[in-house]
């Protein structure tokens, strides 16, 4: 320890600068209880029971590992992210304003394709036994119950059923009737059939307009039907062999202000997963300016990449998230660990969220949020302005007691207790420390501790002072012989918080934290700081003979 008063001023003012510059540089990050956020409990989705416990176990435990990553990259300062069980999670994100974009990337399964975009000719033949199919699952009763059978609503004309069934020369004859459905859509669709029972012969193809080469076009109001119809198992044992019907990421705009959404026609194998992705970063095309995802494979995802483009050149590739195809680009030349995703006009934040979840890998099991809680900032605020009278309270009372009580060593103290306060709040933000409200009882309860050091060093003075020491050698002794018992008090609790932090979680971590940097800035207020306000108070005249304690 430095003997000098010039030494310990240094020392403090050193202390208190770095304190200081840390609180007006980083500030302090408040907790889900104070500034308010979300609240989740998520759970494997297993409705089936076909998981069994270890595999859910591996699931959650794989899982946690994931949107920790997903949420870190999103920028969340200090979320909870805790195991309960063995297949549930907490999630805890404070300070979120854009709840349903977290929610997103936190269910996002992420779980990226590439598969061979297939000539929807490859289907045509098979249409009306993929009707049959229908109507053999629901049977006309059931269609007419959807709504099948009183189409009344204006839809899209010029359905492939239409095309395949010879009913497409009427709709040429009076196309300015009738909505165009995109602007690649083929010239000579028809109208809709005028006996709405016909489309229980057709309840799928009804549904379909030409699209491109590998696709059709669904009206967006349609889409919900069409999915019925396409998870029914007659339907699926209907398809062709390695064919999969899959759609579009989001509805497009077609001529005539009605939105369609896209159903491709792929392989039902893919020939690349995102396992083999190395890396994924959100960009603008340079040329068209719209929002991408820039992708790198690894070594050997990059070989098997070439090898399948080399082959389909001219040939559309669909590029499948989550089920949905994101973009279908046509093969211009042979492609090697390097590519893009291009996500048409979609914002810059879609590109940015869907690059972090795919860097941060797939779910390896569907979430299910099984409990929603949201913290309003005016909860935040409130818990905030008690625990400010709370504190307020307790530092005027000790305060009081100490001046009253100790009177010009009580003032010393009180100094000591404004540098200790720097201290704390320098240190919080220094470990990047989150304040909750347990963090704020676990402050006041160190400013308690700080003032109880220093009532053991002024009561340890006072017997020297009776025991006729003079006043120097009284206030050297009294600090000596105090040290060992604020040692003692101090080590214990701080090993006590040392495991609640290790052990307990959320509010009891924030709890512990403070305490733990409390207790270190109550050691060195108190045998530092107020020693050093004592050799200043000690340089004058009248206190060399006698000390106001």
């Amino acid at each position: 320890m430095l003997k000098s008063f010039r030494g310990r001023a240094i020392v403090i003012l050193a202390a208190l600068g770095v304190a200081g510059y840390s609180l007006w540089q980083r500030g302090l990050k408040q907790g889900l209880d104070l500034q308010g956020g979300m609240h989740l409990v998520l759970e494997v989705d297993d409705p089936d029971g076909a998981m069994t416990a270890e595999r859910r176990e591996d699931a959650i435990d794989r899982a946690e590992r994931i949107l920790r990553t997903r949420i870190d990259q999103f920028g969340v300062e200090e979320p909870l992210i805790q195991k309960v069980g063995s297949d549930r999670l907490i999630v805890e994100l404070a300070g979120i304003d854009d709840e349903s974009r977290a929610k997103e990337i936190i269910n996002q399964q992420a779980f990226l394709e590439w598969k061979l975009v297939l000539a929807a000719t490859e289907v045509h033949d098979d249409l009306e036994r993929l009707d049959r199919a229908v109507v053999a699952a629901l049977g006309e009763e059931g269609l007419r119950a959807m709504g099948r059978a009183a189409e009344a609503a204006p839809g899209p004309t010029g359905s492939i059923g239409d095309l395949l069934f010879g009913r497409a020369d009427s709709a040429a004859a009076d196309s300015s009737s009738s909505d165009s459905v995109a602007a690649d859509a083929p010239a000579g669709e028809a109208e809709a059939p005028e006996d709405p029972g016909d489309l229980n012969l057709r309840p799928f193809t009804g549904l379909l307009n030409q699209g491109g080469v590998g696709n059709y076009l669904v009206d967006a109001q349609d889409v919900e039907t069409a999915t019925e119809f396409m998870a029914l198992e007659e339907f699926q044992r209907a398809l062709p062999r390695n064919v999969s019907l899959q759609w579009g990421w989001e509805d497009s705009l077609g001529i005539g202000g009605r939105f369609y959404r896209e159903l491709y026609v792929l392989e039902d194998e893919a020939f690349l997963t995102g396992d083999q992705l190395e890396d994924a970063t959100a960009n603008r095309d340079p040329q068209t300016n719209l929002a991408q995802v820039l992708f790198e494979l690894n070594r050997r995802g990059g070989r098997d990449f070439q090898r399948l483009t080399s082959a389909h050149i001219g040939d559309p590739i669909a590029i499948v998230l989550d089920g949905e195809v994101v973009s279908a680009p046509v093969v211009r030349d042979r492609i090697g660990s390097n590519g893009s995703i291009d996500l048409g006009t979609a914002d810059m934040s879609e590109a940015v969220d869907l690059a972090l979840v795919l860097r941060a890998g797939a779910l390896p099991a569907p979430l299910q949020i099984m409990e929603e809680r949201t913290v309003g900032p005016s909860l935040g605020q409130d818990s905030i302005d008690k625990g400010k009278v709370a504190g307020i309270v307790g530092v005027i009372a000790v305060l009081a007691i100490m001046i009253l009580y100790y009177r010009v060593a009580g003032m010393l103290a009180i100094a000591a207790l404004g540098a200790y306060l720097l201290l704390v709040m320098g240190g919080l933000s220094a470990v990047d420390a989150t304040l909750t409200l347990p963090g704020i009882a676990g402050l006041i309860l160190s400013i308690g501790m700080a003032v109880d050091a220093n009532v053991l060093i002024f009561e340890r003075i006072r017997e020297e002072l009776e025991g006729g020491r003079a006043v120097r050698a009284a206030v050297e002794e009294g600090f000596g012989n105090a040290v060992s018992a604020i040692v003692d008090a101090n080590i214990t609790t701080l090993i006590t918080g040392m495991i609640l932090f290790q052990f307990g979680t959320g509010a009891v971590r924030g709890f512990a934290v403070t305490l733990c940097i409390g207790i270190v800035a109550s050691f060195f207020s108190a045998l530092y700081v107020t020693r050093t306000l004592f050799l200043l108070y000690l340089s004058g005249k009248r206190a060399q003979r006698h000390v106001s304690i």
